[in-house]
């Protein structure tokens, strides 16, 4: 899956910004540290959006291409923001053939995201995932720490109601 960056503005405070260049000078002479100060730019952020790659960019001495590669590359970075309810659906192989494309693909109608979006309000984030480890409640949503099991399609709509 690609990972898309946000269209949602960037709202960065100055003192997230006063937290990140404080790590980047620990750490900017520390020989294979970029991956740790990413890590904890996106703690500071809670996902790395361009402006935060070109403050790393710049702090750490590589390019910005350097930091977008290792940011796509690896699952535990987001390049957009996660909404006040996370939604995750599953697509492993028992989720998928009971139809869990069918329910992302309401979700995306109904939101109006993609699977790694977040709506412009913040509200809702949307994600895809592999094996949840509820096989037999295929196929399964989560919102936050909420399981949804043996969905339909015409389930997402009342489910989403919930959160609104």
């Amino acid at each position: 899956m690609k990972k898309r960056i946000s269209a949602i503005p960037f709202k960065g405070t100055p003192e997230q910004e006063a937290k990140l260049k404080a790590v980047i000078e620990e750490k900017k002479h520390v020989e294979g540290s970029l991956m740790q100060v990413m890590q904890e730019a996106q703690e500071i952020y809670g996902y790395l959006p361009l402006e935060v790659q070109q403050m790393i960019a710049a702090g750490m001495g590589v390019s910005v291409e350097d930091v977008y590669g290792i940011a796509t590359f690896y699952a535990q970075f987001a390049l957009s923001p996660k909404g006040e309810h996370q939604i995750s659906v599953c697509l492993g192989t028992a989720c998928y053939v009971k139809g869990s494309q069918d329910i992302i693909d309401r979700i995306s109608e109904v939101l109006g995201i993609q699977s790694g979006e977040c709506t412009p309000d913040g509200k809702f984030s949307l994600e895809a995932c592999r094996c949840i480890g509820a096989c037999g409640l295929a196929p399964v949503m989560t919102v936050g720490d909420d399981v949804y099991g043996r969905l339909t399609k015409a389930d997402v709509d009342t489910i989403l109601a919930k959160y609104k």
